[in-house]
């Protein structure tokens, strides 16, 4: 009798063990294609991440946006204008050369609002390399290896069978949650990217402001936010390699800290990637 118990509870602890072993090494698999993927969805252009997107932003600006702009950029050089001529002593000591210097200033407004698409994409040009440069050195310092799952594995048939039920519910949780956390890494993926179609769909207006010098601080800013917005996606990729790295440094010689170590580091995951675009904005000053 005693025997066939002892069959069956090692047979439950071998399904248990097996369960455990099921769920966290797709938990590591997890860590490691978020890790080797958040490069190339990160650092994709907005051209090339939805082509049909990009095209219909484009088409709504250059046929709605920019005649807008036209009249925004009519209205601050007229101003700018105004202000070249009485700016010396109201006409008491006008010199003609303003004239030349007004028109050169509305030649290069012109040239940027009919390149706002060209100087938009280089902004982010820039960023995609920065992304780029950097996906492979992180991916490759941040995989989990084989052997934490071994040493684990080891650890856990020297266990009972009540904290392997424990353990099997908890590694339940972890893959629920790190399912939670790929689709919140989506959303701020793709949430950021519809962002950045949002402000390029805008961008003539800012850069319209250009002409003058008071109200080019609204075109600073836009390329600022546009500069945060491009590495934010460098951001997002750094807290992901942080967070790999945790979890190698998780101990895995004490099962149940392990898990609830991972609950931990998942958590700090989630926080830091909702605060990667207003991080970004900080170092930019962007408002």
């Amino acid at each position: 009798m005693e025997s066939i118990l002892q069959q069956i509870q090692d047979w439950l602890k071998e399904m248990l063990i097996s369960g455990i072993m099921n769920n966290l090494s797709g938990l590591f698999d997890s860590v490691n294609d978020q890790v080797g993927d958040i490069a190339t969805q990160v650092g994709t252009s907005p051209a090339s991440f939805s082509p049909g997107v990009f095209s219909l932003i484009r088409n709504v600006s250059e046929s709605v946006i920019v005649p807008i702009a036209g009249i925004i950029l009519t209205f601050i050089v007229c101003y700018e204008l105004i202000q070249l001529i009485i700016d010396h002593n109201n006409l008491a000591n006008f010199e003609t050369w303003i004239f030349f210097k007004w028109i050169f200033k509305t030649f290069v407004a012109v040239t940027l609002i009919t390149n706002t698409f060209n100087i938009v994409m280089a902004v982010f040009d820039v960023s995609q390399h920065v992304i780029s440069s950097s996906g492979g050195i992180i991916g490759g310092s941040t995989a989990v290896t084989d052997s934490m799952l071994t040493t684990l594995e080891t650890n856990l048939a020297d266990m009972d069978l009540g904290p392997l039920l424990g353990l099997f519910a908890q590694s339940m949780i972890i893959g629920l949650t790190m399912k939670v956390i790929g689709i919140i890494i989506f959303v701020i993926v793709y949430g950021r990217m519809v962002e950045i179609y949002l402000m390029t769909s805008l961008a003539p207006i800012p850069f319209a402001t250009f002409a003058n010098r008071e109200q080019s601080q609204i075109g600073q800013n836009y390329l600022r936010s546009l500069f945060a917005l491009g590495f934010q996606g460098f951001l997002i990729m750094i807290c992901v390699a942080i967070y790999a790295v945790l979890v190698q440094s998780v101990a895995v010689a004490d099962p149940i800290n392990a898990i609830w170590g991972l609950i931990g580091y998942t958590v700090l995951l989630c926080f830091t990637l909702f605060k990667t675009g207003s991080l970004a904005k900080s170092v930019l000053h962007a408002h």
